[in-house]
């Protein structure tokens, strides 16, 4: 009997497992998926009688507000003597209380609330950002709205700034990468404000006195765009928000000249000497900015050449066929104002410098001589397009992107339209937009290594060489 029922069950299962058997399982490249479909989260937009521009969206999920401050000014705008002001009045914005706190009483508090302040300072802005629970809103705005208006910039807490500053301009040089960036910033954009660096003799020159000033040029109520995201009703925050700042005097935006570019300089080797294992290779010509109509194919071209991990053919090339590094890379910095940089980089051993650098060259002319596959194209734009729900994941990277677009005037439909433009990129764009924009006789090859390994080779790259000395004070 239990002979039988044992026969039994097993007839029971391989029956049930016939089927399966027959048809084998299915390989991944057979699953079949809806279309991806992705509709951007709408963002409410107000604007205050001032003029403070107001972005929110409602996210009631967890008893959390966040809030980012974008103020216009920035960095491009320090004169030649006062490289390093904006940076640094950032960083006494933040920890130099207001005229109604002093630091610490500030920071108690914010402690106390378990709140997060946050400011920095960019190219183009200010950004302060502040999180906390949602009880706390209202005394929330109330010290943003005083750090807006009435920063305290507390002597003690700059002279600590300053000499933090100074300290980090006296390491400058313990890092090849920063070095190396910094060097090719140098050798594209010269004088003009976005190759400049802080010097210790200007930061220590700094003074209260020139924070309040920047603070006034800079800090009105045209010159404001709020980003808030969480628990909190449209109504309550625009309440809140004309109660502590509308009274704020409405001004004319700032209207401030960018500094023109210069003319790109002409190919050449910049190398600096560091006792190091490894060579940290930088390439870099001028690039272009968020108006220029062919940056979606230039996307789907830098995909390619090497803004695609192991998809890309500088990774494929220098890493995986010829080990010659762990990491190779390519990407176009799209400048929000002025152009920026197109940037390839590598680190490998100081006796293989010469190799990359040759391989990274020779695979840009070959994406500037020859038609990409078809293969390769859809996947590029198939990445970009399949990756581009994950730049929105969470509700206040949502409402700060759409802030960020309005700032930098960027096309209405820019975030709904951005998937078509990637897909309508075809074999003919990525060769001509290579041919436009990738400059082989205007990279900068910046080599930052133990030069006495690769000195003699250099000139087989038909470039002239410069040789930087790196100090620890002021120079380079």
């Amino acid at each position: 009997m239990r002979v039988r029922l044992f026969l039994t069950l097993i007839l029971i299962f391989l029956a049930g497992c016939g089927p399966l058997v027959a048809t084998g399982p299915v390989r991944p490249d057979q699953l079949q998926f809806p279309p991806l479909e992705f509709n951007f989260p709408q963002v409410e937009k107000h604007q205050l009688t001032n003029g403070i521009r107001v972005f929110l969206k409602e996210d009631h999920e967890l008893p959390l507000v966040d809030l980012s401050v974008l103020v216009a000014g920035g960095d491009i705008h320090d004169s030649q003597q006062q490289t390093g002001l904006s940076s640094l009045f950032a960083q006494v914005l933040e920890s130099g209380g207001t005229l109604a706190a002093s630091p610490a009483e500030l920071e108690a508090e914010l402690e106390a609330m378990a709140a997060n302040l946050s400011v920095s300072s960019s190219s183009y802005s200010y950004e302060i950002g502040l999180s906390l629970h949602q009880r706390d809103l209202t005394r929330g705005l109330e010290i943003l709205a005083d750090l807006l208006r009435q920063p305290g910039f507390d002597q003690q807490r700059l002279e600590l700034a300053k000499r933090k500053m100074v300290e980090a301009i006296r390491r400058k040089n313990d890092d090849p990468e920063s070095i190396a960036g910094r060097l090719l910033a140098k050798a594209v954009y010269q004088q003009h404000p976005f190759g400049r660096y802080p010097e210790i003799a200007a930061v220590e020159s700094f003074s209260r006195e020139q924070l309040l000033r920047l603070h006034e040029r800079d800090f009105r109520p045209a010159n404001l765009w709020f980003a808030v995201s969480g628990a909190v009703s449209q109504a309550e925050l625009l309440a809140l928000l004309q109660e502590k700042l509308g009274d704020w005097q409405a001004e004319e935006p700032l209207v401030l000249e960018l500094s023109a570019l210069p003319p790109p300089p002409a190919g050449r080797v910049l190398s600096a000497d560091k006792q190091i294992p490894q060579t940290t290779i930088l390439l870099g010509h001028p690039g272009i900015n968020k108006d220029n109509p062919d940056m979606f194919a230039l996307r789907v071209a830098n995909y390619i050449l090497g803004g695609g991990g192991f998809n890309s053919r500088m990774m494929r090339e220098v890493r995986s066929n010829r080990g010659l590094a762990y990491s190779v890379y390519s990407y176009f910095q799209i400048g929000r104002r002025l152009p920026e940089l197109f940037i390839a980089g590598s680190e490998t051993k100081a006796e293989s410098t010469l190799e990359v650098v040759q391989l990274m060259r020779g695979l840009i002319q070959q994406l500037i001589d020859q038609p990409v596959s078809d293969a390769e194209l859809e996947l590029a734009k198939q990445s970009l397009i399949n990756s581009f729900v994950f730049a929105f994941t969470d509700t206040h990277s949502i409402v700060s992107r759409k802030l960020r677009l309005d700032y930098f005037d960027y096309p209405v439909q820019y975030l709904e339209t951005y998937r078509q433009k990637i897909a309508a990129v075809t074999v003919a764009d990525v060769q001509r937009v290579a041919r436009t924009y990738l400059k082989p006789d205007q990279l900068q090859i910046v080599l930052v290594g133990d030069s006495a390994e690769y000195a003699d080779d250099l000139p087989q790259l038909a470039l002239p060489v410069e040789r930087v000395e790196l100090r620890d004070d002021e120079g380079s």
